[in-house]
């Protein structure tokens, strides 16, 4: 890892140099960018190696070929490389002018100005307002930081709604966002916040982001140690929470975390399964427990452990439940190591009240009185703090309300899509009914035509027969009546079709509502027999066919043809 301030100079100065180049009309996809975005691609994993890529990239002819849009980008990547470097944001103002340019791209509705790449776009000013509150916090400017982590987030949940339901790739364009960096990006934001607002004793807000964070690490863990670190830290808001209100529930909530922590923990030799043990041993003084045991421990880990900030986290375990219970002497021990570790400052500020009160107690005025300045130069006013928490409340409550009402207008954009889908399925259902009534009638329509040609033509051929013709073939029909026999109606019938072939088959055709027995008999009418006659032929009562016969008259008037038949 590259720890050389000069050489961190050295890259500074020459990204400043060649980020402000500016070209009106860059190539759709140039080498330089190309070359940025394989260093942002190596950071998500190797930070490090990433910072050397870049170094390496400074010092290249690409690097003086960067349009507006990369020469942003490519502070935006600087600043993410020196925080995940643990080094100072040394380009502030390029970073506050990268959030200007990407916000004035990105449109908060989910579409930028230029209605292309949204999503990458948005992903970019995200991690711009990102680090913007790196930054600020950085320069103690917590509302600042808390409003820029909020903005981030604001645009990531805008952009990429269902971003927790992915699981491969969201895309943009013609390239792919792999979703693990939004969803890593997100872990990200929330710990920030989580951490912004423990450090303000602010419970309840942590305890949200907290959650949140678990619940996309479990989607896509950004690390072996993520996981266990975040159930620590809400192990630790419950611990606070029941050192306030003694509720017993908020004491086995933390405990739960505290032992959720240890169960994902890959390995025991860390400085994380050193903080987890150190809180349940806390946690067990605090629910009442003898503190002896819980010391035993404590020295155990702070004996074994070979990293001074280890060890001192330990120290400051001990101090403090030593100074609880009165025994000064031993307290200051192991509080004052921790008080002279000028490289951690949080916990100078942490064990300076401790110091005071343990100097004040046992008679020490000058010590004391030089912690009290101590404390009263590094802590801000009771109004000056309560009035940030008030503000800092109020912002993360702004939040919930912006997710409430996002919600509650994609819920109302849903069911209108939801009816907008129905009353368009409704229009179509109708359009098709429409369409089969309309078919339905144009084919009765042409059905009916035909059936008046067939009539027509049917009764043109009855016509065109001579009277004689028809009154020859009534005779033979006739005495082939009188002749008997079983089948005498057989005979009769093919004696009509052989005067008028295919007669028979046409008025079926043309008379397709009427059955057998009504096809026989409208032949034997127009042969001239009687209704008797066809009765007996029929082997029915001659009142069955005298009804039949006035039913046919309504059923086959064939323009007149039943006329011409009786």
């Amino acid at each position: 890892m590259i720890k050389s301030p000069f050489h961190i100079t050295l890259l500074l100065c020459a990204l400043l140099l060649s980020c402000t180049h500016s070209v009106i009309t860059p190539p759709p996809v140039s080498a330089a960018h190309e070359a940025l975005a394989d260093i942002d691609s190596i950071m998500w994993h190797q930070p490090d190696s990433a910072l050397k890529v870049m170094m390496q990239f400074a010092a290249s002819p690409e690097a003086d070929s960067l349009n507006e849009f990369d020469g942003h980008y490519c502070q935006l990547l600087v600043a993410e490389l020196l925080y995940k470097n643990d080094y100072g944001q040394s380009n502030r103002e390029e970073v506050l002018k990268a959030v200007h340019y990407f916000d004035s791209i990105v449109g908060m509705d989910g579409a930028d100005a230029c209605g292309v790449s949204a999503q990458k776009d948005a992903f970019l000013s995200a991690r711009a307002h990102y680090m913007n509150g790196v930054g600020c916090y950085e320069r103690d400017s917590i509302i600042a930081a808390c409003k820029a982590y909020l903005k981030a987030l604001e645009l990531m949940e805008t952009h990429f709604p269902d971003l927790a339901l992915q699981r491969s790739t969201a895309t943009y364009g013609t390239t792919a966002l792999p979703s693990n960096r939004l969803l890593w990006f997100m872990d990200l934001t929330y710990c920030r916040l989580e951490g912004l607002f423990s450090k303000q004793f602010m419970q309840e807000p942590a305890i949200v982001c907290g959650k949140r964070a678990i619940a996309i690490d479990t989607i896509c863990p950004f690390d072996s140690y993520n996981t266990p670190a975040l159930f620590l830290n809400l192990g630790l808001q419950y611990n606070k929470l029941y050192e306030l209100n003694k509720e017993p529930y908020l004491a086995d909530t933390a405990e739960y975390y505290f032992n959720e922590a240890l169960r994902h923990l890959p390995d025991t030799n860390n400085r994380l399964f050193i903080d987890v043990v150190t809180q349940l041993e806390l946690l067990k003084i605090n629910m009442g427990q003898d503190f002896e045991p819980s010391i035993i421990v404590l020295k155990r880990i702070a004996a074994q452990t070979l990293d001074e900030t280890e060890r001192l986290c330990s120290y400051l375990a001990i101090g403090g439940i030593y100074h609880s219970y009165i025994q000064y002497d031993s307290a200051l021990v192991y509080l004052t190591p921790v008080f002279e570790n000028k490289k951690d400052p949080y916990r100078q500020k942490v064990v300076a009240p401790y110091l005071h009160e343990i100097y004040l107690n046992t008679g020490d005025t000058v010590k004391a009185a030089l912690f009290a300045r101590y404390i009263v130069d590094n802590t801000a006013t009771e109004g000056e703090s309560n009035a940030q928490v008030s503000t800092l409340n109020d912002l993360f409550q702004q939040h919930l309300q912006w997710e409430q009402d996002r919600a509650k207008a994609e819920e109302h954009h849903k069911k209108s899509v939801r009816l907008y889908v129905l009353l368009s399925s409704l229009l179509v259902v109708m359009l098709l009914i429409g369409l089969f009534v309309y078919s339905y009638r144009k084919r009765k329509e042409s059905e009916s035509i035909q059936l008046r040609e067939a009539q027509h033509q049917l009764k043109a051929e009855l016509e065109q027969s001579s009277q004689h013709q028809r009154n020859m073939l009534q005779q033979r029909a006739l005495a082939i009546y009188q002749s008997g026999g079983d089948d005498r109606l057989q005979r009769i019938l093919d004696e009509f079709e052989s005067a008028y072939p295919s007669a028979a088959v046409k008025l079926e055709q043309a008379c397709p509502n009427l059955n057998k027995t009504e096809l026989r008999i409208v032949i034997l009418s127009f042969l001239g027999f009687r209704a008797k006659e066809v009765a007996d032929l029929l082997g029915l009562k001659e009142n069955t066919v005298t009804q039949y016969r006035s039913n046919l008259k309504k059923k086959a008037d064939i323009d007149g043809l039943s006329a011409s038949i009786w």
